[in-house]
This record gives structure tokens, C-alpha cells and sequence, in this order.
């Protein structure tokens, strides 16, 4: 089982996440905020973390900084409304996995997530 944990201050967003990921067979854990997201990665693994780069309490990059460090197997896919190049490509130098734009589609959500795994299988 495939588990993913997704971060992000919009409920609309953690909802559709679920709604989407979980009919296709994924293991779902949602949060609020960045420092929930670290306290549920200390205390369980997981494969894939959706993260929302604009958060209240901590930013996404910062909390990609901090998943990298302690858990650096985890794939990471940010999640923003607030797509800037720049910020695209410094989530990408950080070691994000990937980047999708909301508002998205569950078509959109879906083949990202495939591709991270896809790409984790040939490895």
C-alpha cells in the first residue's frame, strides 16, 4: 500500500486529495499545516508527501528542507497556487519531486502521482 501524506492549509484541497487518491488504491493521511505534517512523518513512513508551498505556520519550503534532511528516500510534489518560476525551480534544486498548480484537476493529481511512483518502480 502506497502511502501519502498530503500538506495543506485548504480543506478544499485535502478533501479533493483524498477523494481522489483513495478510490485509486492509495493510503491517505491529511493535515493542516506544516508542523503537523513533520509530527505525522515522525510517526510513520511515507512514500509520497503533496505539499502546499504557502502555508500559515511554515512554509512549504522550509518543510521540504526538513523532510529531505531527516527523510530523504520521500518523494516530494508541491502543490501551489502561487506558481513562480523561481519558486518552481528552487522547490526543484531542493529535491522536490515535481510541481502541480492549483487549482487542479484529479486527472492532474493522478498521473503525477503515477509518474512518482512509475519512476520510483524502475529505479
Amino acid at each position: 500500500m502506497r502511502k501519502i501524506l498530503v500538506i495543506d492549509d485548504e480543506a478544499i484541497v485535502r478533501v479533493s486529495c483524498e477523494r481522489t487518491l483513495v478510490p485509486e488504491g492509495y493510503e491517505v493521511t491529511v493535515v493542516s499545516s506544516g508542523h503537523e505534517g513533520i509530527t505525522a512523518m515522525e510517526q510513520e513512513p511515507f512514500n509520497l508527501v503533496l505539499l502546499d508551498l504557502k502555508m500559515p505556520d511554515m512554509d512549504g519550503i522550509e518543510v521540504l528542507n526538513k523532510i529531505k534532511t531527516s527523510w530523504p528516500e520521500t518523494k516530494v510534489v508541491m502543490v501551489t497556487g502561487y506558481s513562480t518560476v523561481d519558486t518552481a525551480v528552487q522547490a526543484l534544486r531542493l529535491g522536490a519531486y515535481n510541481f502541480i498548480e492549483k487549482p487542479f484537476t484529479p486527472d492532474t493529481l493522478l498521473t503525477a502521482v503515477k509518474e512518482v511512483f512509475e519512476k520510483s518502480d524502475e529505479h
